[in-house]
């Protein structure tokens, strides 16, 4: 640094939503420089145009004594660096606000992108609210890449792509016809496109060919997938180039406005250096600044900042929890000195896919603006926010709502008096407490507390706190760590009022709190590094001496130039990552070497997958998908590297006192308050206090210990309390334990879902998610699951019934049961195994944990044991009643469990044996889980809210149903007919209960069509899954789905043997639980007059030989209602499964995916049009068996209240050698030729109300 550098300004400004934060750097005359802060709002018209700006303006006003007038150009001679985060490109995807694009993508895949991974985000929310999509319109490019493996019948010339690999140009690039539909494009005001070709990682001559039409047309701004970021993945990638298509060009007119507001010299020359934060965690110049980089800018800031400041406090061997609380969401991180900033991939923001290096940051709608409701007995926290305006009840505005805010200013834990008077419509009042009482008062009364105010704000914040920590714990036990190992570091507006509170929640011992807590993101932004990212894929096989070490170092040089043209000298530090994988999976890690690998990326991927995945894949060959290098100008004052000045210890002396509320002391009435200014480092602050910062708020709880070190940060010891709450009252629910409680069983279950994920190894379960996790009690009636396959829901509960009958008295403290007959033990469908394991205390079983997961294979005539025309269940596979896959005396039973499976003849013994170890490992965390509740509360009081949380969704339905019984009547019936006629008939009858607002439910069944010789016979525990999935969905608010959703109805169903939803024991049932099971909730709902029919069926397609299976199942339409239109193109009902990506699919799988799209007009008509399903055609590249397993292709979805029907569904096989097309019908197995194709077409909704 220049002793002239010594006299200029250097700001890091963080420019948020609703504040703009500005940090700078200010010269003090003697060499050095003096740290402030300021804050201004994002948005002041009235003031100025541009807060970043005007910060800047003011501040160089403060301190040179020289004019800065507002109406000219910020003159930049004093300033030396200005580095930025900004939520522009955040606000403007949230808010849909970006540049109308349009996605040019390859012929047959218009709607790639809008079917995405078929998924609904909500599985109980029938109306499926998918995010916009971003582009406006879509342009198919003439054009078709394919992998040339195996395809040598085909046309087109061979190629070896930047990969190495070989692409065959089946169709080369038709410019004539493309330049006629982008010229229309430009005709309707189109001037921003993205590019997505299948395969264009690899061979990205056809997106450069069409950018450079493009651009000579006259596009403003261009996009490609293949320079966006060049890895495979069709779906994400194309998200992604849609995004920087949509958010760059609004980008760049905000960053043109900001410079306007400056001389020449900003952009014209390099005395001032002008940075952008980056998703990534790293700056960028503005030339660097795009869309696709910039979502997380303003979240990236704070991550940085936390790391760093926290490094430099503790020292570098501690992992951070980062946790960062705003006013309407809260960001949770995670950092690791030791290994440093760590990337994902593919993320989802705003419902949007980006696939590029971004911090691993987790958000979740609760923040200080998050509103405070009470329903159905639950206190809910969010996911609402009141916003700036018009706020929180506090705020004095028209129309406030209530907030987790006004909870904490109602418990003393921010002060009005230390609040700026920037409130009520003319923007000079107080925080208003009384208004807040009022509001809370209310619930209070609502909620049986009376006039117990503190209690039903302090209860608001225990719900809001335990729902922040959940997705803090599943971001650390989903990469394998112990998140008690952690320092919590809070910051953010609000942070530090609930940062004691979060870390005796999660078991954290140790709270770090910046001075700048208030505005780290924008301090974080001035200890950010420069960086530059080099990245190419590769498709090559793991050699310790393999061609991927030339690449790094071509990768490396280019890297370097790039930041020695930026200036920087001297001071550059480079990374090397390879992104590996096991042949065979989808799942890859982006491994960097560390010292003790010395250089063998082999051990540091293997000691990455075991620590995240808990085993290897021993045999499987390694694979290195991409090649990577980071480079970084590092800051030379070596902030994180050293510590703070010692300091002496002194107990601090407060400046006043105030009445705050504490969790499990009550109010106390005489709390010390301690104002920043006046604490010195080395000042001790006991709890119960109060420390007033400039930009924010610290709660010291009861028995913890807050010290300020050498730098003025804060580092709180917190005392762990050991116990839960004491609960006196068993018999009557306390409305916030009851939430309290049913946070935490979910938890549980999301926990161990994160654990299957984690280990499992097929693609099944860690890739298509085809599994559930849930609790039970200890009569085995379901407690919790987390969202996972509907279908699994109601089923599972059976299945532990069943196991904790045949096994009464004769279970062990480590035995595992497994299970998966479909009549006899619970069971949904073969594959589909179940893995319980008993939870004992006292020497009874107190609860039971299990996980249900779809094995790729479990014998049976067919591959994948799926097949379509089974006639007995012998013929679908290995069927189980009860085996004790786990003794407490013996361990895993692999001789006992082997000889069923292969006795059945399953294909991959491997797989099965490695996924039933996951199951039993996720069901291990649950046990942890549950042990550690039952140690914090006592197995009385667990027990007690078990029987509570199941009675409160017992409330829930049976004021559902007596809703619906005052509108509609006390009874209702439907019925409707599978394709081969076999009747599913239900009648309804309601009982409404004397002087209260409930009604029960019978579900009688009785009509329904007898045992069928096909495999469409649905076992009772499919029918109980449809009931209560229906059940939720009508409820319509989020209560937790458990047993006592089913206790508020009865259901009968015909005798066994006599009936298709009650076979006999020897029944083929494969296709009950992937078609029937969808037509029952067909029926219930149209009993109900809920909505239109779905699709009706799973889609169920699988194909192989006797090497390989494959089974998937496609998406279709789903019905309309009276207030919402069907959506297209998604898995409905009873699945939630994912569709393998188009290019992953032809990379591992001998096939092309011709069309992947929607199939537009099978929708039904009507007031509200019911959704379209897709058509989805495959073309097979050997001979293969293929397989349909499918339903509503005779008998078509209908509609309601006057809507028309959807279109039925046809599955079609073309013949390439006769050229004929031939209808291979709804349940079929065919031997395909090599370049025989099957055309899928899915059924659409049906639609709601008539035309007009």
């Amino acid at each position: 640094m220049t002793s002239r550098d010594a006299e200029k300004f250097r700001f890091a400004i963080d420019r948020g939503g609703t504040f703009t934060d500005v940090y700078a750097e200010v010269p003090n005359g003697h060499g050095g420089h003096e740290r402030i802060v300021r804050k201004l709002l994002s948005e002041d018209p009235d003031n100025y145009s541009d807060a970043p700006r005007e910060g800047i303006r003011r501040i160089l006003q403060e301190f040179t004594a020289e004019a800065h007038p507002p109406e000219k150009p910020v003159d930049c001679s004093r300033i030396e660096s200005i580095r930025m985060g900004t939520t522009v490109a955040t606000n403007a995807l949230l808010e849909r606000k970006g540049t109308p694009c349009a996605l040019l993508v390859t012929e047959g895949f218009a709607d790639l992108l809008e079917i995405g991974n078929q998924t609904r985000p909500a599985i109980f929310d029938v109306k499926i609210r998918r995010p916009d999509t971003l582009y406006t319109k879509v342009v198919e490019v003439p054009e078709r890449v394919i992998l040339a493996r195996e395809t040598d019948y085909l046309p087109g010339q061979v190629i070896k792509g930047r990969t190495g690999e070989e692409v065959r140009v089946e169709r080369p690039l038709d410019k004539t016809t493309l330049k006629a539909r982008l010229q229309r494009l430009l005709d309707e005001g189109i001037s921003s496109v993205a590019i997505l070709l299948m395969h264009s990682y690899i061979y990205g001559d056809h997106e450069k060919e069409v950018a450079d039409l493009c651009r000579s047309m006259g596009f403003a701004h261009v996009s490609a997938s293949s320079e966006v970021l060049a890895m495979a993945k069709a779906v994400a990638r194309g998200h992604t180039v849609v995004a920087d298509a949509y958010l760059t060009p609004t980008i760049r007119t905000y960053l043109k406005n900001f410079c306007d507001g400056f001389d020449r010299a900003l952009t014209e020359t390099d005395d001032t250096r002008l940075l952008f934060m980056q998703s990534d965690g790293g700056l960028a110049r503005m030339q660097d600044f795009t869309g696709h980089k910039a979502i997380l800018s303003g979240p990236a800031g704070g991550v940085v900042g936390f790391a760093k400041t926290t490094a430099r406090a503790l020292g570098s061997d501690v992992a951070v929890v980062g946790f960062d609380m705003g006013g309407t969401s809260t960001d949770v991180s995670r950092y690791d000195p030791r290994v440093g900033f760590e990337h994902i991939y593919e993320t989802v923001t705003a419902g949007v896919t980006v696939q590029a290096p971004q911090l691993d940051i987790t958000t979740v709608a609760a923040g200080g603006g998050s509103l405070l409701t009470y329903e159905h007995g639950l206190l809910c926290v969010g996911p609402e926010s009141a916003g700036a305006h018009p706020g929180p009840v506090c705020y004095r505005k028209k129309g406030g709502k209530l907030a987790v805010t006004d909870a904490n200013l109602v418990l003393g834990r921010l002060l009005p008096s230390h609040f700026p008077r920037i409130f009520g419509e003319t923007q000079d009042q107080p925080l208003d407490t009384e208004a807040s009482r009022r509001a809370l008062r209310k619930l209070s009364v609502e909620m049986g507390l009376g006039d117990d105010i503190d209690a039903c704000a302090a209860g608001f914040i225990r719900v809001a706190n335990e729902a922040m920590c959940r997705p803090i714990r599943n971001m650390t036990q989903m990469r394998g760590y112990d998140v008690r190992t952690h320092v919590l570091a809070c910051f953010g507006g609000a942070g530090g009022q609930h940062a004691c509170a979060m870390a005796r929640a999660l078991g954290i011992d140790t709270v770090f709190v910046h001075r700048f807590s208030g505005v780290l993101s924008a301090f974080g932004l001035a200890l950010a590094d420069e960086v530059v990212d080099k990245q190419v894929p590769a498709a090559q096989k793991w050699q310790r001496e393999g061609p991927w070490r030339g690449t790094l170092g071509e990768l490396e040089k280019e890297a370097i130039t790039a930041l020695e043209k930026a200036g920087h000298r001297g001071n550059i530090h480079t990374k090397y990552f390879l992104n590996m994988r096991y042949s065979g999976t989808d799942t890859s890690i982006m491994t960097a070497v560390e010292d003790s690998d010395n250089g063998d990326y082999q051990e540091a991927f293997e000691r990455a997958y075991r620590r995240e995945y808990g085993f290897l894949m021993t045999g499987r060959e390694l694979l290195i998908d991409d090649i990577r290098v980071r480079a970084r100008a590092v800051k030379e004052d070596g902030f994180e590297f050293t510590r703070p000045p010692s300091t002496e210890e002194y107990e601090a002396e407060h400046d006043e006192l105030a009445s705050v509320y504490f969790e499990g002391v009550g109010r106390v009435e005489k709390t010390p308050v301690f104002l920043e200014p006046n604490l010195k480092p080395g000042a001790v602050v006991r709890g119960p206090a109060i420390i007033v910062q400039s930009t924010g708020t610290i709660v010291v709880e009861p028995d913890c210990t807050a010290k300020v070190n050498g730098d003025g940060d804060y580092v709180i010891d917190v005392k762990q309390l050991g116990d839960g709450d004491e609960v006196t009252d068993l018999e009557v629910a306390d409305p916030i334990q009851l939430s309290i409680f049913s946070h935490k069983f979910m938890s549980i279950a999301e926990q161990m879902g994160r654990c299957l994920q984690r280990t499992a190894t097929s693609v099944n379960v860690k890739d298509r998610l085809d599994f559930s996790c849930a609790v039970f009690g200890p009569d085995g009636g379901l407690i919790a699951n987390a969202p996972h396959i509907p279908v699994h829901l109601g089923a599972m509960q059976e299945a532990v019934k069943i196991q904790l009958s045949l096994w009464e008295g004769q279970l062990k403290h480590g035995d595992v049961l497994v299970s998966n007959h479909p009549q006899l033990a619970g069971g949904s469908h073969l594959p589909d195994i179940t893995v319980m394991t008993p939870v004992f205390e006292g020497g009874e079983v107190a609860f039971v944990v299990a996980s249900r997961g779809h094995h790729a294979d479990v014998g049976g005539i067919e591959p994948g044991s799926m097949p379509p025309n089974s006639t007995c269940l012998a013929e679908e596979g290995c069927a189980i009643v009860t085996h004790k896959l786990v003794s407490a005396d013996q361990g895993f039973d692999e001789a006992g469990i082997t000889e069923l499976l292969t006795t059945a003849g399953t294909r991959n013994l491997e797989d099965n044996l490695a996924d039933l170890r996951a199951q039993v490992a996720a069901n291990q965390q649950g046990i942890s889980l549950v042990h550690e509740m039952i140690v914090s509360y006592g197995l009385d009081v667990v027990h007690a809210y078990m029987h509570h949380i199941r009675e409160n969704a017992r409330q829930a339905v049976l004021g559902m149903l007596y809703t619906w019984s005052k509108k509609h009547g006390t009874e209702g019936e439907a019925e409707d007919s599978m394709d081969d006629g076999s009747v599913i008939k239900l009648k309804v009858r309601l009982h409404q209960e004397d002087g209260a607002k409930r009604a029960s439910a019978v579900f009688d069944f009785t009509g329904s069509g007898p045992e069928v010789v096909g495999n469409t016979n649905a076992p009772p525990a499919v029918t109980m899954s449809a009931v209560i999935y229906c059940l939720r969905c009508m409820v319509d608010s989020d209560i937790p789905l458990n047993q006592g959703c089913l206790e508020a109805v009865r259901v009968i169903l015909p005798q066994r043997g006599h009936c298709m939803l009650n076979p006999s024991p020897e029944a083929a049932v494969v296709g009950g639980n992937v078609v029937t099971s969808q037509r029952v909730v067909d029926v219930i709902f149209r009993a109900f007059q809920f909505c239109a029919a779905s699709c009706g069926c799973m889609n169920n397609v699988t194909f192989g030989d006797a090497t390989f299976g494959y089974y998937e199942t496609v998406a279709g339409g789903s019905g309309a209602g009276p207030t919402w239109d069907g959506v297209s193109g998604v898995h409905t009902h009873m699945t939630n499964t994912r569709i393998t990506d188009v290019e992953i699919m032809e990379r591992r799988y001998p096939c092309i995916v011709r069309h992947f799209g929607l199939r537009e007009g099978s929708g039904g008509d009507g007031s509200h049009c019911g959704g379209c399903g897709v058509l989805r055609e495959l073309e097979f590249i050997r001979p293969l068996h293929v397989s349909v397993l499918t339903e509503r292709r005779a008998k078509a979805p209908y509609g309601m209240a006057g809507g028309g029907s959807g279109m039925k569904g046809l599955n079609l096989w073309l013949k390439r050698e006769a050229g004929q097309e031939v209808n291979i019908g709804g349940k079929r197995t065919v031997q395909m030729a090599r370049g025989d194709r099957l055309r899928l077409l899915t059924p659409g909704g049906g639609g709601y109300g008539s035309k007009a």
